[in-house]
């Protein structure tokens, strides 16, 4: 995928409780330090809405403030057609969400706004080629996801805005 002018990122994972609240929550801390709060909106979503309503799991959120992340309101809702529109970039968890997401997309412009979170990971860092789902795991899972996150995160922000 191409990325050229984004001005809005959308993360998504199955239920929108673990993984994309906690990348939402990551790349606002990081565009907050680089002062780019206002400059691309952020939000997550998940591919079913069985959690909608809901805050992040709580064993994530412990996750995030382990690794200093200043936690922010967020409630999982599920991806909306209407996502398709108001974000310029929309980034799967894994491959099967990729393939859930793209299923779920209404044309091939829509399509091509869709792209795997661990496009931004440095293979040399980690072996992840999806961000995996802590769910059933235990701290030391929710923490890989988080420093995994982390540093897709701030790879994204330097391939999004090429000067920070």
């Amino acid at each position: 995928m191409m990325i050229q002018s984004v001005s809005s990122v959308l993360f998504v994972c199955l239920g929108n409780i673990c993984r994309s609240p906690a990348a939402e929550i990551i790349f606002r801390n990081l565009l907050e330090r680089a002062g780019l709060s206002d400059v691309i909106r952020v939000d997550s979503a998940g591919t079913m809405g069985y959690h909608e309503g809901s805050l992040p799991d709580s064993r994530m959120i412990a996750a995030l403030g382990r690794h200093g992340f200043n936690v922010y309101s967020t409630y999982s809702r599920p991806l909306h057609p209407e996502d398709f529109i108001r974000y310029d970039l929309i980034l799967g968890m894994d491959n099967d969400n990729l393939h859930d997401i793209k299923r779920l997309a209404p044309d091939s412009i829509a399509k091509a706004k869709v792209a795997p979170m661990c496009q931004f990971v440095d293979t040399n860092k980690f072996r992840d080629r999806e961000v995996p789902d802590p769910y059933y795991g235990d701290p030391r899972d929710f923490d890989h996801v988080v420093e995994l996150l982390d540093h897709a995160c701030s790879n994204l922000i330097k391939v999004i805005v090429p000067n920070h």
